[in-house]
């Protein structure tokens, strides 16, 4: 599977504070969105990826609802966090 320079920017450090819109399949529009729920930090959403416990369809269901993200942007967004959990949890 071939993935985004930004996923790989991603996965390769720990998360620390960085904005939603380092998320790959997270650009500007549904950054905003995302913000406007209160999920402003890539943590944020990590933490709801969490609560759902890491269930794809749960959290592309989740994504299409909070932000209207379509399924490739829900999809990377998801493998990006996925990867992160496997590199660091």
């Amino acid at each position: 599977m071939s993935t985004s320079q930004k996923h790989q920017n991603f996965v390769s450090e720990p998360m620390g504070e960085k904005p939603v819109t380092e998320l790959a399949g997270v650009g500007d529009v549904l950054g905003k969105r995302l913000e406007s729920k209160g999920f402003d930090k890539a943590y944020v959403v990590l933490g709801q990826f969490l609560l759902l416990k890491q269930n794809e369809e749960l959290f592309v269901d989740w994504m299409k609802e909070t932000c209207q993200a379509n399924a490739k942007q829900s999809g990377d967004c998801y493998n990006c966090l996925k990867d992160w959990c496997g590199e660091f949890l």
